[in-house]
């Protein structure tokens, strides 16, 4: 080859190598974020759909992440990038062997009692290894891009390679709720991601080509960069604490989001997705957004979403859009403070090691640290307002009106609790206002104390102080009740509080899970054994245990979701009943008679609990033995999907005698999930009648509520005296497709909600 030939061929080249440097980068960025919502999908099922799955699961992938990056930042004192690329080759082939993805069995089933350990241990036993050599791919690659186009303009600021990524990530999350999850199981998602992988590799392979053919030409590596002053500990503190701050706030949103609707990756990748976004922008070398008008709208979302943080309006999409606006202005924010406090290119590997040292710890703040020491969910608003203090602090002494503008603020924040008190005792004021009109009247007032906070916008001392009395007083209001009790566990929290209804003869203790009423039980003797709610008498549930126990005078009953204890009510000294419950402190509150007795006093005999996922315990049951099943699990008003599916309801079939019924509870406010249930009852060939119950108006107020549900049963035989029943009703076909084991689509049941195809 003649010399000008090789210089034509070196010259395409160092055309091509930054197209490769992106390409592999933002490839390798897919798969990193693709992998997170398909492999918590995976083991969302073993813990009960809980939140906290994905919660959990993301501290993983941001401490794997870490292991990513701490790696990246130690292969650099390995001078020759020769044995840099040869080693990565390495470690990216040997992680191949954990390939195709699956959940590891090695741990057997989680204990309920403390899933974490369990949960954190099996997800780094199953994906670990492929997920840490590819989260490293980002900053190595710049890094080698720094070294590479050291003698051009671009090399001196790889970072922008980091927008690249960000784009990569972004692009895949959401393409996973629109595109991946809609159209392919998750064993097509699981091959489908196992020759990305493959297809990465054979990337890095032509990329480190491509530098080795430079190497030749040039006769020697790459100069190693020019050695940078270090970074001050100080300083270090603060990018951790910017970088710790949005990480916290997106697990916060999501867990906010997600705990009325459903722990689904739709509402997963959302924040995730926003997150990304932030960091796109914030890199860039032109920001779409400057950070002056991203500190205007960040105090003015910031400050509207704090006094909404505790109260449930009902109006589910335009809580979702506040709350994701407020969040992403509040991360773009500080990642535009990262972003300018970039150090040298020569210490951009510890950079990002500090960035993801930051996301680490404000992923275990919320998964970990917050369940522990608290007993509801503060963990999201507390973040909301300290960031705050990531505001400008303004310069000089603090002016009249600053002072004027605070006291001002602190006001009308603190005057929402002290007029709802006023109301509560003198009952004739009470009366002037309905419960909406009062909750407008609150909502008017603090978003007056929102104007003051945005008047100080430019000091974060004073709109920090305002934001947090606004948020205290906003929880306030929002409580609902004066919770005599308030646990949290792993499955969410749970709060006990004492009412008064007088149709039910004086005082009612309710039983809360997250913000929907699960249970309620009277405490006048004359009452105290009826049940209520979705299980009085005249509901469905109620209806199919009068009707199962008219058909024997023994009958083996199991109820999956266990609450107050309500179905225990209607246990007879000949029947046999078994709760299956995930949460132990459901089983423990529910059988306290100082708060709950119908497992204690009212039922007749003793009540088994089976502790662990409803789809795991049941499995160990005697196959053909029950009369009745009533599948009741909620977390708040989300429903555990995996309970819905063919597979389960088959299990369910297979429990059950030849004519008896399996109950599904399917009340809920944001998903239709009626139509899956009867489409995977058919395709069983399994009988099915459907009821919507609407509450009387004149019941008392904790009686009973409107409820929704499906009777399923193995014959016609066993419906026969369901059908004979005018309420009990058989639903036209549907088109919707079943949800199974390998597929779920929770967004579609969204939009036919939304549609009112419920």
């Amino acid at each position: 080859m003649t010399d000008s030939t090789m210089t034509t061929a070196f010259r395409k080249v160092d055309a091509i190598t930054p197209a490769l440097f992106a390409v592999a980068i933002f490839t390798s960025a897919s798969l990193v974020f693709v992998i997170q919502p398909m492999v918590t999908k995976l083991v969302l099922p073993m813990l009960g759909g809980s939140p906290s799955v994905w919660n959990t699961s993301m501290v993983f992938f941001q401490t794997a992440l870490l292991v990513g990056y701490g790696y990246a930042h130690l292969l650099q004192r390995v001078r020759s990038l020769k044995w840099q690329a040869a080693i990565h080759l390495t470690l990216l082939l040997a992680a191949a062997l954990f390939l195709p993805l699956q959940i590891s069995g090695l741990l057997g089933e989680p204990n309920p009692a403390a899933p974490t350990a369990w949960l954190l241990a099996t997800l780094a036993l199953s994906v670990g290894a492929p997920f840490a050599v590819l989260s490293a791919t980002a900053p190595l690659l710049q890094a080698w891009y720094a070294r590479v186009r050291a003698g051009h303009a671009d090399g001196q600021n790889p970072y922008v390679l980091y927008a690249a990524s960000n784009l990569g990530s972004f692009l895949a999350l959401l393409a996973y709720p629109a595109l991946i999850e809609p159209l392919m199981s998750l064993s097509g998602q699981r091959s489908t991601w196992t020759g990305g992988y493959g297809l990465f590799v054979i990337l890095v392979i032509v990329l480190a080509a491509a530098v080795w053919r430079r190497r030749v030409r040039d006769t020697a590596e790459p100069a190693p960069l020019a050695v940078s002053a270090p970074i001050p500990w100080r300083e270090k503190c603060i990018l951790v604490l910017l970088a710790a701050a949005p990480s916290s706030l997106m697990l916060g949103v999501t867990a906010h989001l997600s705990t009325d609707v459903a722990s689904a990756p739709f509402l997963w990748v959302a924040p995730l997705a926003l997150y990304l976004l932030t960091f796109v922008i914030a890199f860039q070398a032109k920001p779409w957004i400057s950070l002056p008008t991203t500190l205007v709208l960040q105090a003015a979302l910031g400050a509207v979403v704090v006094s909404l943080v505790g109260m449930n309006t009902g109006q589910w999409l335009l809580l979702l859009l506040a709350h994701l606006a407020a969040f992403f202005f509040t991360a773009l924010m500080c990642h535009q403070r990262l972003a300018a406090r970039r150090p040298a290119p020569d210490r951009l590997t510890e950079f990002y090691l500090l960035l993801s040292l930051g996301g680490v710890v404000g992923g275990a703040f919320n998964a970990l640290i917050a369940p522990t020491i608290f007993n509801v969910v503060w963990e999201y608003p507390l973040v909301m307002v300290l960031v705050g203090l990531a505001r400008p602090w303004g310069e000089g002494p603090l002016s009249r009106q600053d002072i004027l503008i605070l006291l001002l603020g602190i006001g009308i924040a603190a005057a929402p609790p002290i007029i709802l008190e006023f109301m509560r005792y003198n009952p004739d004021f009470r009366a002037l206002l309905s419960d909406q009109a009062r909750l407008q009247m609150v909502q008017v007032i603090l978003g007056g104390a929102a104007i003051c906070a945005f008047l100080v916008r430019d000091r974060a001392v004073l709109f920090t102080i305002i934001i947090a009395v606004i948020t205290l007083s906003a929880h306030h209001v929002g409580r609902g009740y004066d919770w005599s009790l308030s646990e949290r566990s792993f499955f969410g929290v749970m709060r006990v509080a004492v009412t008064r209804d007088d149709g039910m003869g004086g005082d009612v203790h309710v039983l809360m899970h997250g913000t929907t009423l699960h249970g309620a039980q009277a405490r006048a003797p004359g009452f105290a054994c009826s049940p209520t709610m979705y299980y009085a008498t005249a509901t469905p549930l109620g209806q199919a245990a009068q009707r199962i126990q008219a058909r024997t005078p023994a009958a083996k009953i199991g109820i999956v979701g266990q609450g107050s204890g309500a179905m225990a009510a209607y246990k007879r000294a000949e029947d046999e009943m078994t709760f299956f419950e995930i949460d132990p402190m459901v089983d423990r509150v529910s059988r306290d008679p100082s708060w709950f007795t119908y497992i204690s006093h009212c039922a007749d005999g003793p009540i088994r609990t089976v502790l662990g996922d409803a789809r795991l315990t049941m499995a160990k049951e005697a196959p053909g033995t029950y009369d009745l099943l009533v599948i009741d699990a909620f977390s708040s008003d989300a429903v555990p999907t995996h309970l819905l599916t063919v597979e389960a309801i088959e299990g369910y079939l297979n429990l059950l005698k030849p004519n008896g019924v399996v109950v599904l509870h399917l009340s809920n406010r944001n998903l239709e999930i009626t139509m899956p249930a009867v489409a995977a009852a058919r395709q069983l060939g399994a009988a099915d009648l459907h009821q919507i119950y609407i509450e009387q108006p004149n019941a008392p107020e904790m009686s009973e509520a409107s409820t929704e549900a499906l009777a399923i049963s193995p014959t016609a035989e066993g419906l026969a005296d369901f059908k004979g029943d005018g309420r009990w009703r058989k639903l036209a076909p549907t088109g919707v497709r079943p949800w199974t084991d390998d597929y779920v689509n929770l967004f579609g049941a969204l939009i036919r909600q939304m549609k009112g195809h419920g």
